[in-house]
């Protein structure tokens, strides 16, 4: 019997194969919301220390243009976090494209690598119930010549 050839092999080494890079872009797109999480992480701790350090400050006698200076640099650290929040979310959303592309081209692998079980498994019943018609066959035609030759002499 031939050896075991499935037709749809190079199919599937190439879906295994765009399902890894597919694996792999998603990694780096979790990879990028965690340093955006941890940029936002570390500026809003200092966002805090210089709420405190104003607190602070507010407490010994300050100008009242100093003060609107540290007012107006709070209103561009509030800012600027935001616009990372936004762009926190933008690559939350990609990961999430991402992912949902790695799920299905896990599907499509993981369909194909069915058939390709399932063909195994017949093919591998055939090939055990031909084994055993040959083992069958030689055992008879041992046992006819057996016959023939217990006959003849």
């Amino acid at each position: 019997m031939k050896k075991f050839a499935f037709t749809l092999e190079r199919v599937l080494d190439y879906k295994e194969q765009v399902e890894q890079n597919l694996r792999n872009e998603h990694g780096q797109a979790v990879r990028k919301v965690k340093e955006q999480e941890q940029k936002i992480g570390e500026m809003e701790v200092g966002f805090q220390a210089f709420r405190e350090q104003i607190e602070d400050v507010k407490k010994t006698e300050i100008s009242s243009a100093r003060l609107l200076g540290y007012s107006g640099y709070m209103s561009v650290l509030i800012s600027r976090i935001a616009s990372e929040k936004e762009e926190l979310l933008k690559r939350q959303m990609e990961e999430e494209r991402r992912r949902e592309l790695v799920i299905e081209a896990k599907k499509e692998t993981s369909s194909i690598q069915m058939l390709k079980d399932k063909k195994r498994r017949e093919y591998d019943a055939l090939a055990a119930k031909e084994q055993e018609k040959e083992v069958e066959e030689f055992v008879s035609n041992r046992s006819i010549a057996g016959r023939r030759d217990h006959d003849n002499g």
